[in-house]
């Protein structure tokens, strides 16, 4: 047995994972995180809140396994030929990922979760963090191709690349479109290209 609220969720069948998770993104998506609750999640998932309470602990633990499932989902990394082309469609997806009426909403959940709970906070640094690792195969291709310079560090790219899209939504609430995507991945290639990110070691 253990103490409720004092471990990740274990032991559980991979059907009931599911169910609170999907529950769990539904709330979000429909109330915010403010607005998360265990019961409310219980009641919608179909599984006892007893249960909930025992395996997740709390809304945090709730909110980290479902980055922690997410982290682990394929993302649709681009394929165009080209590094330029890469760069432009991943910043895209950012854009469109927060623009999407049904993800956008959980994604700025999660976000604006992250400043004010470590656990969250902790959570979502291991999802981008995933996310970024996956995403750096573009980068490598590039290498390969000779489009880049070798020993640049791919994942920096990657995060440099993303980086002023999130000031703009997050910190200046700036509007956050397909030309702001295309010029921040424009800047990211052309200081990768001046040789920037390389290694210098």
């Amino acid at each position: 047995m253990t103490t409720p609220g004092s471990a990740r969720p274990g032991g559980r069948t991979a059907r009931t994972r599911e169910a609170v998770r999907a529950a769990t993104l539904a709330e979000l998506a429909e109330k915010g995180y403010d607005g998360l609750t265990v019961e409310g999640i219980a009641l919608r998932s179909g599984v006892h809140k007893t249960t909930v309470y025992r395996r997740w602990g709390s809304v945090e633990g709730l909110a980290a396994d479902a980055l922690d499932l997410a982290g682990g989902e394929p993302w649709p990394i681009p394929d165009t030929g080209t590094v330029e082309g890469d760069l432009r469609e991943l910043t895209r997806l950012v854009v469109t990922g927060f623009a999407d009426p049904d993800a956008g909403p959980i994604a700025t959940a999660f976000v604006s979760a992250s400043v004010r709970n470590p656990a969250t906070a902790r959570a979502l640094h291991a999802f981008y963090a995933a996310r970024h690792r996956q995403s750096a195969v573009l980068i490598t291709r590039a290498i390969e191709r000779g489009e880049l310079p070798e020993g640049t560090d791919a994942v920096e790219v990657v995060r440099v690349a993303v980086a002023p899209l999130y000031y703009r939504l997050f910190i200046t609430g700036e509007p956050a479109d397909e030309a702001v995507a295309d010029r921040a991945a424009a800047s990211a290639l052309a200081a990768a290209r001046a040789g920037v990110f390389q290694s210098s070691t």
